[in-house]
């Protein structure tokens, strides 16, 4: 294919039937900003007609300036694929609150042509997640708080009151001084867990190598809770240095392979995959400014394990959300917190076939210059 041959007629009809079937707006544009081709879904978007978009520039339809275009050129300049997520391109044409994820990638066979896939956010996914994280936390930071003052306090009593009647009571109640003390110590370790949300502290961070972080997060899993469990590396050999608290990146991914593990259960033939990727395109917004910072490394846990509830998958990251019979619901909640102090972002994907936890990070910026690609030796951190 060349530019002569993208025409709205370049495509087999099994490639339109393809395109068609998919549910987010395609365009293919060419070199000279023309839209090519758009799917069903992209004149459902454009509220217009293939014939009438094939026969106009992309920025005729779009608000002056829209990121959408920047976007396409910063793919037609690195000549690679870019994602970028929650967009704004509201206008009065494409309507009000117009959020999208938008997907760009050149085509090979075509210089200078990019195809555009875009996903509309809804309302629910809008509002930042990590900024509901934060939130979460300082909510159960207050908790924790008044549980220390208020309720581990009285514990103390009680336990040293249980120990005291073990010595002096028969076999039979003696069984019960020690239920009074496990309970009470498991309640204690409770809210010690609860206590990490109000340490409010700057981390303390370096350029870390993750994949020193994952070797050892697998060794404790392997040596532990997951001793029968296969894992499978996808690891980007050239990864930049991730910027962060190298003891707390190991507390993130050790509870996600644990949870991993936990959805596997006694499946002999399940597996957690650990993967990294450098994903130069990937930008987020930040609250409140019209700032977009780069989170460039992309680190993903994935299980073939029952998968997460549906109910449950938006709230996840909620403090008390679990799964589990006897889970605290504190775990998933104290990684959104770490990752969100990291500068960083988590989401979850999960289906019958398994659960996929996606972390997207900062790199480590040496001497203030991120090159492109290439890599950062050493361990760090």
């Amino acid at each position: 294919m060349n530019e002569a041959s993208l025409r709205p007629d370049a495509f087999s009809d099994p490639a339109r039937m393809v395109l068609n079937t998919m549910r987010h707006p395609v365009v293919l544009i060419g070199a000279d900003d023309v839209i090519v081709y758009a799917n069903a879904d992209a004149e459902d978007f454009f509220r217009l007609s293939a014939p009438i978009l094939t026969r106009h520039e992309l920025a005729a339809f779009v608000p002056f300036g829209s990121p959408l275009l920047t976007l396409v050129e910063q793919v037609r300049k690195r000549r690679t694929a870019v994602n970028e997520y929650r967009v704004d391109i509201s206008s009065p044409r494409l309507g009000l609150e117009k959020i999208v994820d938008i997907h760009a990638a050149p085509v090979a066979e075509a210089p200078g042509a990019v195809v555009v896939m875009l996903q509309e956010r809804s309302m629910a996914d809008k509002i930042d997640r990590q900024m509901t994280h934060r939130g979460a936390a300082r909510s159960v930071t207050g908790l924790a708080a008044m549980l220390a003052h208020e309720i581990k306090n009285p514990l103390s009593g009680i336990r040293g009151a249980a120990q005291l009647l073990e010595s002096v009571v028969s076999d039979e109640d003696r069984a019960l001084t020690r239920l009074i003390t496990d309970e009470t110590d498991r309640i204690v370790s409770l809210v010690d867990r609860m206590e990490i949300f109000s340490d409010e502290r700057p981390i303390e961070r370096a350029p870390v190598n993750i994949h020193v972080v994952l070797d050892r997060v697998k060794a404790i899993a392997k040596n532990g809770f997951a001793g029968d469990i296969k894992f499978v590396d996808d690891y980007d050999p050239s990864l930049p240095l991730v910027f962060g608290n190298r003891d707390q990146l190991v507390q993130i991914f050790l509870n996600l392979v644990k949870n991993a593990a936990e959805a596997i259960g006694n499946d002999r033939n399940g597996e957690i995959t650990l993967s990294t990727a450098f994903r130069p395109g990937i930008r987020l917004s930040v609250p409140g400014t019209q700032d977009r910072v780069s989170l460039p490394l992309e680190f993903c846990v994935r299980d073939t394990g029952r998968g997460v509830p549906e109910d449950i998958l938006p709230i996840i990251f909620d403090p008390f959300i679990t799964t589990k019979q006897n889970g605290s619901g504190l775990g998933l909640a104290l990684v959104a917190k770490i990752v969100g102090e990291h500068g960083g972002v988590i989401e979850c994907e999960s289906s019958t076939r398994g659960t996929l936890f996606r972390i997207l990070l900062p790199a480590w910026k040496n001497a203030g210059n991120l090159p492109e690609t290439g890599a950062f030796e050493g361990e760090g951190g």
